[in-house]
């Protein structure tokens, strides 16, 4: 197998694409060469199977959802009250639909490790890590809550990610912006 990082990196990119446009079904290696813009047969040179581009699409999918420095470091100054956090979360949800094509691939990738068990595996891992990650971020922050109220947040917020990439119409922007307000509100405890 070929070991050009760059390349690799792009051809699972372009996965990524041809995911959240064609859906599981339209990932060939055909057409992640013709998103990519390389040779026929490229992508068959870099990964052993089609399974193992997807399992590579997991991990890829994370990787870029990583906040760079700047937006780490601004995610932990400010008070500690559900104001903060609820701009918080809603940092997040703009981050998230940002990356449009990466979580409806993500969506696709779901569907797809409900029949692959080595991509569910791959999956489970980076979603516990994700949640492990945002609820101990958050408990070290010092902002209000406990590691249940994170796990509500997270499991309510991406619901509403879905609904403003999958159906925008449902949920306008201001709107979402106003429940997570109310969410934060009701989920953590009263501020003393």
């Amino acid at each position: 197998m070929r070991q050009n990082l760059a390349r690799r990196s792009a051809l699972v990119d372009a996965a990524i694409e041809v995911l959240a446009r064609d859906g599981a079904r339209g990932l060939t290696f055909r057409a992640v060469d013709v998103e990519a813009g390389v040779p026929k047969g490229t992508a068959s040179n870099y990964f052993t199977s089609r399974d193992e581009l997807l399992n590579q699409v997991g991990h890829r999918i994370y990787e870029r959802l990583i906040p760079d420095e700047a937006t780490v470091a601004g995610m932990v100054t400010g008070p500690n009250t559900k104001a903060r956090t609820a701009e918080l979360v809603r940092q997040v949800v703009e981050r998230v639909a940002a990356f449009r094509t990466g979580f409806l691939a993500l969506l696709e990738l779901r569907l797809e490790a409900t029949r692959r068990p080595e991509l569910r595996a791959v999956l489970t891992a980076r979603v516990a890590r994700d949640v492990e990650e945002n609820v101990t971020g958050h408990l070290a922050s010092g902002l209000p809550g406990d590691a249940d109220a994170v796990k509500m947040i997270y499991l309510a917020v991406n619901w509403l990610v879905v609904e403003r990439l999958t159906l925008p119409g449902v949920f306008s922007e201001e709107e979402a912006a106003r429940l997570i307000g109310h969410l934060v509100e009701r989920v953590l405890p009263p501020e003393s």
